[in-house]
């Protein structure tokens, strides 16, 4: 990927091209590593509403134990969508060119943690290690989630897919619609977002792309499977992050 492409996925002077490039990079990531990681422990960490649920469940059946693990999902996710805009609103204050970076250079550095961490545990059966890798995994989801949601002003989520297919849905049955009236003068007149419609689908396909790759990927390499995602993010970050430090590029 040429590097300008790496420099506008993260520039500071944003549009509507470059947020869906990003945001279709970034369902490819939450694919992957949410696919991946439930090969590997058993749950899928990027879903809060499937959590919270089963929260509700469990106090419902008297498991208090279950209970304290979503809890603890629940605030890791909070948490990392809460470092996020931290790390931007700091780079804002002080006008870096890597404020949107900052968030992703933490992501791949935690990534490549759960690659690690994952292929410890395996070595060692050690079971402490797998709810550590849960409280990971929903913190990096949460710190993604909030990148995309900070650059595209709440227009673009990554890690799960219900708004995004309702969207579609909502896009599909404008741009079906009959008007009897062609006129575009016409208050009544109901017209497809067809920017909006791309730009889901997009995202959408990437998370899917994603999952079939993490999954035949972490299925074949384990948790070093990981590391691969952990560089590109690495790389993505580094541009921005080099610019503020006076690196030519």
């Amino acid at each position: 990927m040429p590097i300008k492409t790496l420099q506008n996925l993260t520039h500071v002077e944003r549009n509507a091209i470059n947020n869906h490039q990003l945001g279709g990079v970034l369902s490819f990531v939450a694919g992957y590593i949410n696919a991946g990681g439930f090969l590997a422990i058993g749950r899928y960490t990027s879903h809060m509403s499937g959590i919270i649920s089963g929260v509700g469940d469990d106090v419902a059946l008297n498991r208090w134990g279950s209970v304290l693990a979503g809890l603890s999902l629940l605030g890791a996710f909070i948490l990392g969508s809460t470092a996020t805009s931290v790390m931007v609103n700091w780079g804002r204050r002080r006008e870096i060119h890597a404020r949107f970076a900052l968030p992703l250079l933490v992501e791949a550095m935690v990534i490549f943690a759960f690659g690690f961490m994952g292929s410890a545990s395996l070595e060692s059966t050690n079971l402490l290690t797998l709810p550590s890798i849960a409280l990971v995994l929903c913190f990096v989801m949460g710190l993604q989630n909030a990148i995309i949601t900070k650059i595209s002003k709440a227009e673009i989520r990554t890690t799960h897919m219900t708004g995004v297919v309702t969207d579609i849905g909502i896009e599909l049955g404008r741009l079906f619609y009959w008007n009897h009236s062609k006129s575009a003068n016409d208050v009544h007149v109901v017209l497809a977002n067809r920017q909006k419609l791309k730009a889901h689908l997009l995202i959408l396909t990437m998370f899917l792309v994603g999952a079939i790759s993490g999954a035949l990927s972490f299925k074949g390499f384990g948790f070093w499977a990981a590391w691969p995602v952990a560089a590109f993010l690495l790389l993505l970050s580094s541009v921005q992050i080099a610019k503020d430090l006076g690196a030519p590029i």
